[in-house]
This record gives C-alpha cells, structure tokens and sequence, in this order.
C-alpha cells in the first residue's frame, strides 16, 4: 500500500515528547510493511527546544525520516509568522464556526500542497495524526481515511476547564470543549477508521460520536533503548521526566512542589527530586534555587541515566488524556512508580502489582516513604513493570497490529 502519513508534527527526534515517540516508531514499523509518505507541520518551538537550531534540525529530521519514508516535506504553521498569530488565532475560535483547535492548522499552502500529492500518487489510505488536520480530508475523497486520536480533545478540555481557578480560562476552556465534541460528534464518523490509545478513549469518543469505526492502537516503548541500565540506585531519588509546556506536566510537577514536597521533606529530611523536561515552570525553578535537593534539570537529551539512578518514579498527572508515554518509559526502564490513578489511564497496569497509586498530597508522602523504606517490596513492583512493557507495550507488538487495521481499514473501503 501507498500510505500518507499526515502530521501536525515532525516525528523527529524519537526521545523528549511522547508524541514524538507514538509517531517516529509507528511510521518505522509501518514503512517494514508498506511506502511511507510524511507530510508534516513545523512546530518550530519542538523542533528548536530539542535539536537546538530550527533548519539545521529540519535538515536532520529530513534526512532520518528519509530512510523510512518514500517521500518527505514539511509544512509551516502560518500562525507562527508573528507574535500575535497565535493570539489573533484564540480571538477568532471564539467568533468563528470552528473551534481554535480545528483552526490553528489550516493553510492554503498545505492545502495546495496535499492537493498536489493526492494528484500525484495514488494513495490507498491516508492516516491523518490528529484532529486538527481533520478539514484536510475532503482533498483525499478517492482513497480510505483514518484518524489518529491522540487524546479524546473535548474531553481533555473540558476535564481541564473543570480544573481552571481562573474564570475566564475556565470559560474559554469550556466553551473551546462544548465546541470540540461538536466537531468530533460530526467529523469523526466520516473517516474510515478512528485510532484511539486505549479502551477508556475508545468509550469516551464512542459517547461522543456514535456509529464511529474505532481500533486501539496503544501507546508503546521501545524496550531495546528503555531498558534498565545496570547502575546503582541512589535510595532517596525520585524523578520525574516529561516535557514542561505541556500543561498536565507542569500542573502536576507544580502539585507536587507545593503540596508534596514540603510533607515528604519534613518525613524525609534526605529525600531528593529530579524533574526533568523542557520550559519548567519558573515555580519550579525557584523552588530548585532554595532547595538544592530539589533538582530542576530542564531538557536532557538522553533522560535514561537521571531515571536509572533514582529509587522511584513519581508521577501525579491528574489531567490530560491519552496514554502518558513517561509512564511507558519508567516501565521499561524497571522503575518502582507511584503515580496518580490519571496517569496511568489507558494502560493495564495493576495496582499494587506493576505500580502503586495515590491520589492526596498525603497519600503520596505515604506510599513514597513506605516503598523507599522496603527494598523487596520495590524490586518486585520494577521487575514486574519491565515485565509488562516487554509483553504488551513493545513498538514491535503494536506496529504489527497498525499495519493490520489500516489493511483492514483500505479493504473495507474497496
């Protein structure tokens, strides 16, 4: 099959954003199958916050892509051609028909572009890696659509104004999210197949728009980079690695700083943290310049030494949908994890068994303090969390079964 894989990113490089990672391996395991083309908006503020200059870094990316794709070009994002783009572009999702989210990608030079590549080769199926890509369908009518759902994004929304102290966000967020499952109730259904992370996703967007093809492809990991490292651990060392722009991220890494660390310090004078992930929130880093246990280390372009060498993986995500990739690579990597119940959404972790969960600043000083203080009891929790992600969450697993829906998917089309 000719397939075009159309991307609100550059799936490159395969570390530093879970996103990244879902799309870099899924494009790799597709291209063993069948002709790889990539089509693929420049966010320039990944590109340059983890291969450091914007071109150079295009260049990379293009000439890795390169060897898994049959075709490579990327896109710019009109929005970012000035300071007020992205503004302007909030503004307007409030007094258009669309929602900003279904806005914030469109152009009439992708569009040109798409319309081109739909000329120029016969594509059978059309994988589009997001919803915001979504009004691009209707240029590709002749050939089998499928959509990627990364996250359900209404109900990320809406989860998230649900959260939002300030009321005007709260509104805006409301507002934006009502309007998404609008959109999704309409759009989704039209595609030919819906790719959803997990089973929970699955039910939520089966609420959201019925009658919908839906397939779960899980997020997964790559065990042969993620695997233990074979280094001592240092008994008082937490971590915590994800990129810091997005908001469940920082929202959670700023919880844990003001209503975690201060009870863990007082019932653990010794305890140190490692937050790792690009743009921490100024909180955090102030927070690191008073307290030298409280280590802010901002982008690492190889995060598998901090993990390896701390006792525990701390993980309070209370907000965002999808499959928290972090959590993957902590499992891979033979990490005892506490986490909240959010973070682990979507993946078939067992309580007590591959993780341990808290939900209360309280519960998190517990349950930390509990397993720092029994060494059997946390070995066992890493040996069975490696154990998992071998088994089930191996890229190699779940790029077999994405060759298979999207032929199944071309199949039904005709």
């Amino acid at each position: 099959m000719k397939v075009l894989w159309f991307s609100h990113l550059v799936p490159y490089p395969q570390t530093g954003l879970g996103v990244l990672q879902r799309s870099y391996h899924l494009i790799r395991e597709l291209a063993r199958a069948h002709d790889v083309y990539l089509l693929a908006f420049v966010q320039r503020r990944i590109i340059k916050e983890l291969l450091g200059d914007v071109d150079a870094g295009l260049e990379t990316a293009r000439e890795h892509l390169g060897q898994y794709c049959a075709r490579v070009q990327f896109l710019p994002i009109p929005s970012e051609r000035s300071r007020m783009g992205r503004s302007w572009l909030l503004a307007r999702g409030l007094l258009g028909i669309s929602p900003y989210t279904i806005r914030w990608l469109q152009s009439e030079q992708a569009r040109t572009t798409a319309m081109q590549w739909n000329a120029a080769i016969d594509f059978d199926i059309v994988h589009f890696d997001t919803l915001s890509l979504a009004p691009y369908r209707d240029i590709f009518s002749r050939c089998a659509t499928s959509l990627d759902h990364h996250n359900i994004e209404s109900d990320m929304m809406l989860r998230r104004a649900a959260s939002e102290k300030n009321p005007l966000k709260r509104g805006y967020l409301w507002q934006e999210g009502w309007r998404l499952q609008r959109y999704e109730r309409r759009i989704c259904p039209q595609f030919d197949l819906n790719i959803t992370c997990s089973s929970l996703d699955t039910e939520r967007l089966e609420r959201v728009a019925p009658g919908t093809t839906i397939a779960e492809i899980p997020n997964g990991v790559d065990t042969e980079y993620f695997r233990p490292q074979g280094e001592s651990e240092d008994p008082h060392s937490l971590v915590f690695a994800g990129n810091l722009s997005w908001y469940p991220n920082a929202a959670a890494m700023v919880f844990f700083a003001e209503k975690i660390w201060p009870l863990l310090k007082r019932a653990l004078p010794a305890v140190t943290m490692n937050v790792i992930g690009a743009n921490p929130p100024q909180r955090l880093q102030e927070l690191a310049g008073r307290d030298k246990n409280f280590r802010v280390h901002g982008f690492v372009p190889d995060v598998r030494p901090l993990i390896a060498r701390a006792a525990l993986y701390v993980c309070p995500i209370m907000d965002g949908g999808g499959t928290k990739l972090k959590v993957l690579d902590a499992l891979a990597l033979e990490k005892a994890i506490v986490a909240h119940p959010v973070a682990c959404e979507g993946i078939a972790v067992r309580e007590g068994h591959d993780v341990v969960f808290a939900r209360t600043p309280h519960e998190f000083v517990q349950r930390i303090v509990t397993l720092l203080g029994d060494s059997s009891r946390k070995r066992q929790l890493a040996a069975n969390a490696r154990s998992l992600a071998t088994s089930v969450y191996s890229y190699a697993v779940i790029g077999r079964k994405l060759v298979w829906e999207l032929e199944r998917c071309r199949a039904r089309h005709g």
